[in-house]
């Protein structure tokens, strides 16, 4: 049988790097071989992916977070033409809107490739962290990344969205609704579990048996990180004996130290050690609006803690309000404090949060999420693209 031949465009192929990451790796380490055969692309990895070539392009970091790199397709063009020639692919897979991306779709189009992309991060709602110091470029900044975006996705023949939310925004910038599929995102409930709980290992940590507020997330300010000062400032402003549990890097980190003298930071940690704070918190805090999915609250509902979250970006879909969470107004520190209040005040709110979310994370399979790509790449193998919007 002949074998599907997918070209895959991603800036970043480093498993666990971050939530993309992780999403791509669940289905790359899921490629059947008897089936499809894959061909890398991309600015930071390793040279070769499961037995598959990844061809590595020339990249720069961003200014704006020096953690991420930024392809520059365009210092390997005549190389990437011919790999791309020679490799012949059924399917082109882009994970972002970026150069790469761009050189990706460019090449599908005039080749008559169909091509899948999965929206993997939420741009537009970084802009007004990145351009705090001058509010007055917000707009029209906002502006050209939805009519950049909208362009794009228009050209893509199947776009996988997160969450509902993530759906009607981009709708609103003007992505036909006919290119969009709703295609979440799966847990390892193996490795996210309440049973990985260890309260010596939290005691070693904290000192103490107060409870134990965690924030798990990537130290950068499009995580909200200044409303999780405020809300650390209002906590020890009320006198609450209770332990904040920092549980990542970034370029914020120093920030963080400063702003928050008595939080426990651990620095980044590997997912085993990451399952082990989840399970033995006391609850989950996250103020992140700039999420597309947001992976940290599914894995915290799986490790059996309840989660008090901003309302806003993707991470909101999960949480029903009082049911199995509690949603804030995004940027107001009181409604969290009061939120945190009444659920350490509240064993039997607690449990319920605790029991919705396990059931909640439970229906969510990568297995059936990887079959229903792989099912969606051999539909689209030799199918003409969609005409243009």
């Amino acid at each position: 049988m002949k074998r599907i031949k997918i070209a895959f465009f991603a800036e970043i192929l480093i498993e666990d790097f971050d939530g993309a990451s992780r999403t791509m790796f669940q289905l790359i380490n899921r490629i059947d071989k008897d089936k499809f055969d894959f061909l890398f692309i991309c600015g930071a990895g390793p040279t070769a992916i499961r037995r598959y070539e990844c061809i590595k392009i020339p990249t720069i970091h961003l200014p704006i977070n020096t953690n991420y790199t930024m392809a520059l397709p365009s210092l390997a063009k005549k190389e990437l033409k011919k790999k791309l020639h020679d490799f012949d692919p059924d399917v082109i897979h882009i994970a972002t809107p970026s150069l790469l991306g761009a050189f990706a779709l460019k090449y599908a189009n005039k080749h008559n490739i169909p091509v899948i992309s999965i929206y993997h991060t939420h741009f537009i709602s970084y802009i007004d962290y990145y351009f705090k110091y001058a509010p007055f470029l917000v707009g029209k900044v906002k502006q050209a990344i939805a009519g950049s975006q909208k362009a794009f996705y228009n050209h893509c023949d199947k776009v996988y969205i997160p969450a509902e939310s993530i759906r009607e925004e981009l709708e609103h910038m003007g992505v036909a609704a006919e290119r969009m599929t709703i295609w979440k995102r799966g847990i390892d409930t193996k490795l996210f579990s309440p049973e990985k709980s260890d309260k010596k290992l939290l005691y070693k940590l904290t000192g103490n048996n107060y409870p134990t507020i965690l924030f798990a997330s990537r130290l950068v300010w499009e995580k909200n990180l200044e409303t999780l000062f405020r809300i650390y400032d209002t906590v020890q402003n009320f006198g609450l004996k209770i332990n904040f549990l920092i549980a990542g890097d970034g370029i914020a980190l120093k920030a963080c130290k400063v702003k928050m003298k008595n939080a426990v930071f651990t620095g980044k940690v590997d997912h085993e050690t990451l399952s082990i704070l989840y399970a033995s918190a006391s609850l989950f805090l996250f103020t992140s609006v700039s999420e597309t999915y947001g992976n940290v609250v599914l894995e915290a509902m799986a490790s059996g803690l309840p989660c008090i979250i901003a309302d806003g970006g993707g991470s909101s879909d999960f949480v029903e309000q009082g049911i199995n969470g509690f949603k804030c107004a995004p940027f107001d520190e009181y409604d969290y404090y009061r939120r945190i209040a009444q659920l350490l005040n509240n064993e039997s709110l607690k449990k319920q949060f605790i029991s919705m979310g396990l059931q909640y994370s439970r229906s969510m399979s990568w297995d059936l999420l990887a079959a229903t790509y792989f099912e969606d790449l051999g539909q689209m193998a030799g199918k003409i693209k969609l005409a243009k919007v």
